[in-house]
Formats: C-alpha cells, structure tokens, sequence
C-alpha cells in the first residue's frame, strides 16, 4: 500500500538533520541509515542555519536539554520554515518539568511544525500545558486501548486543528492523524518499550518519509510508524527464536529495518484507515 512511498525513500536517500537527545543519537543514526537516509546530528548554535540549509527535513527532540541547545532548536526550526523544509518535533518528556514544558510550548510558538510523536501523556502536555509522565513514558493511566480509542481519536484531531501538523501518538495502539483522515496502526510489541529510543528512532525516519514525500505526508508518516512497529515484531520474533534478550531486540529492530520492503510491510501492517 506505501510502495511509492518506501521508494521515494530508498531512491532519494533524504538527508535529515537531527537535533536529538545524548542517550539514543547513535541509534537515531543508525536506524536512519537503516532505511536509506542519511543523517547530520549537529546542535552547535553556530552551525544549526548551515546544517538545516543543506537537509531536507529537520528533527527536534527534547529528550536531553539544556539551555545552548533550546537556542539551536529554535534557530534550526526557523531556518527550515524559510526554507520549506518540513520539521519534526518529539517531546520527550514534556510535563516532567517545567524546562522541558516551558521549551515544548515555545518551540509550538515560534517554529511551524509539520509533524509531531510523542506518548499519549506528552500529547496531552502539548494539548494542555500541564500532564502527567512515567519519567519520560506515558503514565499507565494515559495509556491508549480498545476501550479509549475514539475519545484518543477526537483528542488527537483537534490538536491536530489546534497546532496545525500531523499528530503521531505512539504506543500499543498508534494514532496518526491530520485532522481529517485518521489511521490506526497495531503494530509493535511490548518489548520495544524495553529498550531505550525506540521513539526517538521513529521520529527520526519520520523526517526522512516526510522530507521527500511531501505531497502526501500523512500516508508518509502512517507508512514509517507501521514501518518501526512491524520492524519490532520481527525483531521479537528472532530473540523468541533464539532465547535471546533485549541487547539483541536492539540489533535485530535495526535489522529489520534495513530488510523492510513494500512487499514484507504489506504482509504484516496492521492498519486501518478512519
């Protein structure tokens, strides 16, 4: 269903600039690499303008702050908007303090964004201003279900209007959503929550999807979510195989990522469009 838009990718080999966190930047590269993008990790002020002038998507996450790189973020951003280069954003953590809360809302404010990932619990922090977090995962009683999915659904349309970018809620169940048209993806595995980034990667191949599909973003970024979450389930299926742990669900995700094709996706995705 999203061959034209794998092979934009595979053929274009978008290069994305990640201003990310310290815990999971290696990872972010790799799995960018994985799905034939190319990634700049640069959050120096000085050079932010330069980097985001030669890439065609710009990614901001907040996972690990501190006041040089708020200033690079909102430098980067606003060189991309002049640019028309679309831009990512990945709250990681908003609500867990008032920097992180306070950065969210002014990166909203000031940098017109084309995209935003997060956790049902930092979703509700951009919504509101105010939110509740397992550190940086969403708390247990946020957590997307059966039972919420339409009011998740509602929720994420009208911040979807009120932000105007795409609204990506990630979790066991995933929402993408532009306002208008919805899909819902049930991809992924509870074990990817066992090691660190898999959100922050995610992010990071959204801004090589949307970068050279921009004619379509929302079918670009529902492709790179299911993408990620059927990626996962191979990855399981290999540990479960071999006995193995998480150190290798780490590789494995990689692996699969490299491997994925239209034609392995389309016989795996577990989508729904509403």
């Amino acid at each position: 269903m999203f061959e034209k838009i794998i092979k934009n990718v595979k053929e274009q080999n978008p290069l994305v600039h990640c201003i990310t966190n310290s815990v999971t930047m290696n990872d972010c590269a790799n799995a960018l690499l994985a799905v034939h993008g190319s990634p700049i990790m640069a959050d120096e002020q000085q050079e932010v303008e330069d980097i985001t002038s030669i890439c065609q998507a710009l990614v901001i996450n907040i996972g690990t702050l501190n006041e040089r790189t708020v200033e690079a973020m909102i430098k980067a951003g606003k060189k991309a908007n002049e640019l028309g280069h679309p831009v990512v954003l990945d709250p990681v953590g908003a609500g867990a303090s008032q920097f992180r809360t306070e950065t969210t809302f002014r990166l909203l404010k000031e940098v017109k964004l084309s995209v935003i990932r997060g956790n049902i619990s930092e979703m509700k922090t951009v919504y509101s201003g105010t939110g509740t977090t397992k550190g940086v995962d969403a708390d247990i009683n946020d957590i997307v279900s059966d039972d919420n999915l339409m009011q998740t659904i509602s929720f994420a349309k009208e911040l979807s209007q009120k932000t105007e970018a795409i609204i990506v809620i990630t979790g066991p169940i995933d929402i993408i959503t532009d306002s208008k048209n919805t899909y819902i993806i049930k991809n992924g595995c509870s074990e990817m929550s066992q090691i660190t980034g898999t959100g922050c990667m995610l992010s990071a191949i959204l801004g090589a999807y949307i970068a050279v599909n921009q004619d379509n973003l929302l079918d670009a970024v529902s492709c790179a979510v299911a993408i990620m979450g059927y990626s996962g389930e191979l990855a399981k299926q290999k540990i479960v195989k071999e006995n193995s742990g998480t150190g290798s669900l780490r590789v494995y995700l990689i692996d699969a990522l490299s491997m994925m094709n239209s034609q392995l996706l389309n016989g795996g995705i577990q989508i729904e469009k509403r």
